[in-house]
């Protein structure tokens, strides 16, 4: 508890202690956990490493997190982080069952997966009644 100096009218003075918090502390622990989760957010989104092909179009907006269906280089298919089978897709998307076939799906392929994978992915989900599905992109970088 911190002590302050208390002057009164005829001149004497004694110390007394003082009722306010220091706030200084919380704040620096505050902005130091708010950059560390600023930082790790961006690396929490989906754990499939994928190089995504450039293209330029706009973000969309969603108010529930979408499934995400991923392609890899080797053209391995994971739904979220598990790897799955091609003939193993619709089961599974049946199975979490959240939102029925009206659920929103983004598919990450990465860009060395062939067109003809990726469309039979896309054709093989729309046909069991997902029509909700958006492919997802990275947006190039503008020369500086």
């Amino acid at each position: 508890m911190a002590f302050t100096r208390i002057e009164r009218k005829i001149g004497k003075s004694r110390y007394a202690p003082v009722s306010e918090i220091n706030v200084t502390p919380l704040v620096d622990v505050m902005l130091v956990l708010l950059i560390v989760f600023m930082v790790t957010a961006p690396l929490l989104s989906v754990g499939v490493p994928v190089n995504l092909p450039k293209a330029q179009a706009q973000s969309l907006q969603t108010d529930t997190t979408p499934l995400t269906i991923s392609v890899n280089a080797q053209g391995v298919i994971f739904i979220q982080e598990q790897e799955v089978a091609l003939a193993d897709i619709i089961p599974r998307l049946n199975a979490i069952g959240e939102g029925g076939t009206q659920r929103r799906i983004y598919v990450r392929g990465d860009a060395q997966v062939a067109y003809g994978r990726m469309a039979q992915l896309v054709a093989h989900i729309n046909a069991a009644g997902f029509t909700r599905m958006a492919l997802v992109t990275q947006t190039p970088q503008t020369p500086q």
